[in-house]
């Protein structure tokens, strides 16, 4: 069995395309590496590159060589962070995008509990309602809510996310109640300026999806600015119950069009593409599923 870690630094070489780039990688000397590597194809028998004073090539056997050693030095490094996940703590600094209206009212009371039970981690959490390029702006893991575009991203659904039509009561004593979503072509909507639809709504029935196109007296990019528009009266919307779940119990507003419902949707843990999650990422998401779950406490009783 040849030295694993002359494997290591020749796949090292490999990947970082040359020796002076692996040598910088590893923390070792040009010379240490060249040796490495050296002393492999002498105890291999064969020669596993050619070098120039500008690149360096595989040779055939080495072609098939390096494909074995990646595979060691994966499963090795698999095996050792398997051993770290179950023995680190949560550490370093979690940095986390959400929508603001959510962060607001639900992960900003949740995040306390989380960061008592791990005292290591620092958080950073950027509340904003636009959709954050996670890699390029190095957050560690978003809240992204609805139906998610396809991506490289990996998702973990933390809840279901449900829309209901609503106003004030005093609204619908002075424009009337919307009996079928065409209705609504007659009312003063409220928009959601990042809604993928944007000015149209749709809907699932008894006979199957209907569109309606809507206008109205107010877009905003915020829910937060909608829903005060809403109890004032200034127009009818539509709303998640995470937003608008307290103003329907307490009646300050109230629902219309119950029997027509929206494409399932869902509040999504998501976080970049790699074949290992970070401990505080796992942890953040495990702690957030745990909290909100499949019967969200902001739906009781509803």
């Amino acid at each position: 069995m040849k030295d694993l870690t002359a494997m290591a630094v020749f796949a090292a070489v490999v990947e970082a395309g040359g020796f002076t780039a692996a040598a910088r990688q590893l923390g070792l000397s040009k010379s240490a590496v060249s040796k490495r590597v050296a002393r492999l194809e002498a105890e291999l028998g064969a020669r596993l590159m050619n070098r120039t004073t500008r690149r360096l090539a595989l040779t055939e056997v080495g072609t098939e060589y390096y494909a074995a050693c990646a595979r060691v030095v994966r499963e090795a490094e698999a095996a050792a962070l398997a051993v770290s996940h179950l023995q680190a703590e949560p550490r370093g600094v979690l940095r986390v995008s959400a929508p603001m209206s959510f962060g607001q009212r639900h992960l900003g009371p949740a995040l306390p509990a989380f960061l008592e039970a791990h005292p290591a981690l620092r958080l950073d959490l950027d509340l904003n309602d636009r959709r954050v390029d996670l890699i390029a702006e190095r957050h560690d893991m978003a809240i992204r809510i609805g139906r998610l575009r396809d991506s490289s991203l990996v998702a973990r659904t933390l809840a279901p996310s449900r829309l209901v039509v609503c106003a004030t009561p005093d609204y619908f004593a002075r424009h009337g109640r919307p009996q079928r979503p065409q209705d609504l072509r007659a009312h003063r909507c409220l928009t959601y300026a990042y809604q993928e639809t944007l000015d149209e709504w749709r809907f699932i029935g008894p006979r199957g999806e209907v569109a309606v196109r809507v206008t109205g007296p107010y877009r905003a990019n915020n829910g937060e600015v909608l829903l005060a528009a809403l109890c004032a009266g200034v127009g009818i919307g539509r709303f998640p119950t995470f937003i608008v779940g307290d103003d329907l119990r307490a009646g300050r507003v109230e629902s219309c069009l119950d029997d027509y419902g929206s494409e399932p949707a869902a509040i999504h843990a998501v976080y970049p593409s790699r074949r290992h999650v970070a401990p505080k990422v796992r942890a953040c998401i495990d702690f957030l599923a745990s909290r909100f779950g499949p019967e969200p406490y902001w739906d009781r009783d509803l």
